[in-house]
């Protein structure tokens, strides 16, 4: 069944039911829409969309921050027949610019605070069938009002018949060569990270899902699918303040919270150091605190539930390729083995596999292969990076891990060099190839640190050119053409390890620099 059936169904069994809360704490904004003000309003940007010639395998993209309206927006493309296309809202203006154009996107729906990166695409832009802004009193002139657009504009359902075969969306992620690939899900992928997530987490109608990453990524809207299946409320937070999220938590009655290391790690410490007093809070509903998108610290876990001994616990695994999290988890009744990413998820297999593809023995470690109904159909007009990552409809991770005798999987190291901070994905040779740019670099390597809020850290190994000097902060000022989340946060001053083939080294690199004593060094600083 097409994902689109499920909101047309919350919105015939519980319409008059609060559907989303939009929460913007630093402006006091609280806003909030029934599951029939969803079904309508979806459905009048559908036919706005289809008046412009939007039609079926269409490409929508789609660049906007959390909100009631991209969920909206989201799913009028998808009672098009066409694909959403969802947009990280830190890419910089080249980075638009590309995943447009890998993508094909027919049509753009952004929000007022990307105007200033859109404008030197104006004339790409204009070149679209449509572009709505969504800052209605902001719209550049190459761009429609989102509020002009659905004003008069039907609220019935466009019918375009859909199957779980057909094409829905493309989700971007990182190649190894820095530059994103498309990932392209049908229907039934969506259906199943809706499934799975329920299954793995028992969502009611009575739950209600505080939703706090950002909705391009698949971590998140996947999540909130399981609470969706079920006509679960939904509150989106804007900011990450643990106050601001406890607050949240208390005033909305959320029962299920889905974190990432960074944000867990902020609130225990606001806690430690009383600037949360739990006992202002009411949070006896809150039942499950879950994390995702990077490895866990076991010994976070363990302070959690000192904290909050009451709440279940799990950890879950997933990558866009695989629509999201939920094909490997650790699952709520095994909160003991904390350390493990876990088992397979609901309708999903798992496996670890040699070089050959034959499967490893328990104990040894391979690469992380998984299959399900959720496994993407391709990289979208990319048959070399498909034939890659698609064996025999097996997902090739890309991550090493071995499973135990119990059968629980355990990361032990990324295939690729990726480096996870904060939940998003870097891949150094893109900073590398910007850093190359400065006159004063000879050559430089990029790795990851561990990091306890953030799981790891950006840090450059940097080979100056003979006979020059360089500092610190001459590098920090310049990877200021960085986006932020990008930017190194460490620098080292070295001679960059090849070996004969020309490769870096990465290894030694990780070995010289990764002590315990260098990165707690770092962490005071």
């Amino acid at each position: 069944m097409p994902i689109t059936e499920i909101l047309k169904q919350n919105a015939v069994k519980f319409g008059n039911d609060v559907a989303l809360v939009e929460l913007d704490p630093e402006n006091a904004i609280r806003k909030e829409i029934t599951w029939s003000e969803f079904d309508k309003e979806a459905n009048r940007f559908a036919n706005y969309l289809m008046s412009r010639g939007i039609k079926k395998d269409n490409k929508v993209a789609i660049l906007m921050t959390n909100s009631i309206r991209w969920l909206i927006c989201y799913f009028g493309v998808l009672k098009t027949g066409a694909l959403s296309v969802p947009l990280n809202f830190r890419y910089d203006t080249a980075d638009i610019k590309n995943c447009l154009a890998i993508s094909e996107a027919d049509a753009l729906v952004f929000g007022g605070e990307f105007i200033e990166r859109l404008e030197p695409l104006k004339e790409q832009i204009s070149t679209l069938k449509v572009a709505v802004c969504t800052a209605c009193e902001l719209t550049p002139d190459y761009a429609v009002s989102y509020c002009d657009a659905i004003k008069n504009a039907s609220e019935n359902d466009p019918l375009v018949p859909l199957t779980d075969e057909d094409d829905a969306a493309l989700y971007f992620t990182s190649g190894t060569t820095g530059f994103p690939k498309a990932i392209l899900h049908d229907h039934l992928s969506l259906m199943t990270a809706c499934i799975t997530e329920n299954k793995h987490h028992s969502q009611t109608k009575e739950d209600t899902f505080l939703c706090i990453p950002p909705l391009y990524h698949t971590g998140a809207i996947m999540h909130w699918f399981g609470s969706f299946l079920v006509g679960g409320k939904g509150v989106l937070l804007k900011g990450i303040k643990p106050k601001n999220i406890i607050k949240a938590v208390s005033d909305e009655r959320a029962t299920i919270v889905w974190l990432l290391v960074p944000w867990a790690q902020d609130i225990l410490d606001s806690i430690d150091s009383g600037d949360i007093v739990l006992s202002d809070y009411e949070l006896s509903q809150w039942r499950l605190m879950h994390i995702g998108a990077q490895p866990v610290p076991p010994s976070l876990i363990h302070r959690w539930l000192i904290t909050f001994p009451n709440h279940q616990y799990d950890t879950n695994y997933g990558l866009s390729e695989s629509i999201g999290p939920g094909c490997v988890h650790l699952g709520v009744e095994n909160v003991d083995r904390v350390g493990a990413i876990g088992v397979p998820g609901y309708n999903w297999q798992a496996k670890i596999v040699l070089p050959d593809m034959t499967e490893a023995s328990r104990g040894v470690a391979g690469e992380l292969a998984v299959k399900g109904n959720g496994v993407m159909k391709c990289y979208y007009k990319n048959p070399e990076a498909t034939a890659e990552s698609l064996k025999d409809g097996w997902l090739l991770t890309g991550d090493m891990a071995y499973m135990d005798d119990d059968g629980f999987i355990y990361l032990v190291d990324r295939k690729k060099d990726l480096i996870i901070t904060g939940g998003e994905n870097i891949f150094p040779v893109e900073i590398e190839n910007f850093l190359r740019q400065h006159d004063k670099i000879k050559d430089v390597g990029v790795i990851g640190l561990p990091h306890e809020r953030l799981g790891e850290i950006v840090a450059a190994v940097i080979e100056i050119k003979d006979g020059m000097t360089a500092t610190e902060e001459e590098m920090t000022a310049f990877c200021e053409g960085l986006p932020r989340y990008k930017r190194p946060r460490k620098y080292f001053f070295d001679k960059v390890p090849r070996n004969p083939t020309g490769k870096i080294e990465k290894v030694v690199l990780r070995e010289r620099y990764c002590s315990d004593t260098l990165v707690n060094a770092q962490l005071k600083r």
